[in-house]
């Protein structure tokens, strides 16, 4: 019985231990996280609060988070990330496009220390192993935000509020809807988000053409209003956005209050408080799907893959909640959408669901007599695009898998840059 006993509290003890040795673990464990922003912009303020879920759940104290606010995208970057190195971070995240360059030249400097730079788009070509890119499949939630702008515009349609006697400048000359979208940038991430946008309102409301204005900035409140405002005024009904400001949202608002018919559809976080009668809803990222489950392998001593991207099937994208102008019947249309999303029984860029007949610059694509896009190859180098030379040369892919276009498969980062018919890109920016 002695023995027992004896043997019951030895197992205790080191018990005991391992749960004393795992809290230490994580007591020492240091993360450093480099920001385009801070809190007061949607895109920053939804990474930080998927960093700070993340390390709730795994037990990490917020002194043991370094953050670096407002890096912008050139040297400063790299010495934001050779500080927290000296703080002792073993995991260094940056969360802009632009902050790549840099975070590659902290890797090669820094092998000991994994760096991950969020919606990047080279580390598994750069021969650099403790670089990683990790984005989500955002692409989907943005289709989903579509469906419930194009409810709305149904609605608006069948009760008679939107003809073209109320609102002429509102129709085309083929009697199409006109819809806008705020873009920051004509990059391909952007290009994916739109395009999955207007494809969401299309398989509502068939009649639909959407202009694109962009602003050359990810955060420009001034900027972003103005553009909401140019498209307003064009006819504009709903306003979609990749940028990261309240301004369209606020812009569409005031619009709205007085007297126009005109909607808004966010991004990254609820805008509803900022356009409480004009907000429909927005497309966000759930980050803490993904930085749980990369911090968790960096504290195990595991490798963080080179190359993320979920969506739906793994709760990392969704929709924030729906505002009191949505059509009657939204959420239940939407809950349907979501679960063949995250089964794959649908697929967001079908390539039945639309057509193709400007040329590309930036993919070699095929079409069929009717316009349907049979083949769409893109190269995945990471090129100087004033000599056009690669940097880091990547495959050339065929992105057209099984009748639909494959986003985020051969990489986390979007690739999707077709122009497909239907949309219209002003090449001028807002200034």
């Amino acid at each position: 019985m002695k023995k027992l006993v004896s043997l019951l509290l030895v197992c205790t003890m080191l018990l005991a231990f391992g749960a004393c040795g795992k809290t230490e673990a994580n007591g020492d464990f240091k993360m450093g996280v480099i920001l385009i922003g801070d809190d007061t912009e949607g895109y920053t303020a939804a990474h930080m609060n998927g960093i700070k879920a993340a390390a709730k759940s795994l037990g990490i104290a917020d002194s043991n988070i370094i953050w670096k606010y407002k890096v912008t995208e050139d040297s400063k970057c790299y010495d934001a990330a050779a500080d927290l190195v000296a703080s002792g971070c073993k995991v260094i995240f940056s969360n802009s496009y632009g902050h790549q360059t840099f975070m590659v030249q902290a890797a090669e400097a820094f092998p000991d220390v994994t760096f991950v730079s969020m919606t990047g788009d080279f580390a598994a070509i750069s021969g650099v192993d403790n670089l990683k890119n990790a984005f989500t499949k955002v692409y989907e939630s943005r289709y989903v935000s579509g469906v419930v702008a194009g409810l709305k515009l149904k609605e608006l349609v069948e009760s008679g509020t939107l003809t073209a006697a109320v609102q002429p400048d509102s129709f085309d000359a083929n009697g199409n809807i006109k819809i806008g979208y705020v873009g920051a940038y004509d990059y391909s991430e952007v290009v994916s988000g739109y395009t999955a946008f207007y494809l969401g309102v299309k398989s509502i409301m068939p009649n639909v053409v959407m202009e694109v204005k962009y602003t050359n900035e990810w955060f420009n409140i001034d900027k972003e209003a103005a553009a909401a405002e140019a498209l307003i005024a064009s006819g504009c009904v709903i306003i979609g956005q990749h940028a990261d400001s309240t301004g369209a949202p606020a812009a569409t608002e005031k619009r709205l209050n007085n007297g126009r018919i005109c909607y808004s559809v966010g991004y990254n976080v609820d805008m509803i408080e900022t356009a409480p009668n004009a907000a429909l809803t927005s497309a966000t990222n759930t980050w803490s799907a993904y930085y749980t489950e990369a911090i968790k392998n960096a504290m195990d001593g595991k490798d963080i893959a080179v190359d993320w991207a979920e969506g739906y099937a793994k709760d990392a994208v969704a929709i924030t909640k729906l505002g009191n102008s949505c059509a009657e019947g939204t959420a239940e249309y939407v809950a349907d959408i979501e679960a063949k999303l995250k089964a794959g029984t649908l697929k967001v860029f079908d390539t039945d669901t639309f057509t193709v007949s400007m040329p590309q610059n930036t993919c070699t694509v095929e079409t069929d007599s009717n316009g349907k896009l049979t083949s769409c190859k893109v190269d995945l180098s990471f090129m100087d695009f004033s000599t056009m030379t690669p940097i880091y040369k990547g495959e050339t892919v065929e992105c057209i898998r099984d009748g639909a276009f494959e986003e985020s498969y051969f990489r986390s980062a979007p690739y999707f840059s077709v122009r497909i018919d239907g949309i219209v890109e002003n090449a001028t920016p807002v200034e």
